[in-house]
């Protein structure tokens, strides 16, 4: 077994074949957008350096920047702790969002209440 082949029977995938992939920048840590895949984008992403995602809407693969020009060259790839989200960090060349923007998460921010931590909580970290 393979690697690759071993990482596949760690990743829970969904009843329909898909785990969603977060995309962050390697060097900044910024989110920059989120992303689908099944076993095929992600073997395509971890063998040839380019992000590659499932499209729901479309049914088909898209390996994101061949339109815009707006290429992610991964980093890494991290599966979290329950095998059921990943994490890949990349070189993002221009925009992230389809809409233009640096990351999908400028558009809307919203307004939490925000909370405020104890002084007598521990770091940890």
């Amino acid at each position: 077994m393979t690697g690759l082949d071993e990482a596949l029977t760690r990743i829970r995938f969904t009843d329909t074949g898909l785990v969603p992939a977060i995309v962050q920048q390697w060097y900044t840590r910024d989110v920059l957008m989120m992303g689908w895949m099944d076993a095929e984008a992600f073997r395509r992403t971890m063998t040839e350096g380019r992000v590659t995602f499932w499209s729901r809407s479309r049914q088909e693969y898209w390996r994101k920047g061949d339109s815009s020009g707006n290429i992610q060259f991964v980093r890494g790839v991290a599966l979290d702790c329950d095998g059921d989200t990943l994490l890949v960090t990349v070189d993002q060349v221009g925009a992230a969002c389809h809409t233009g923007t640096y990351t999908c998460f400028d558009a809307d921010p919203l307004a939490p209440v925000l909370g405020e931590r104890p002084e007598s909580a521990a770091d940890g970290w």
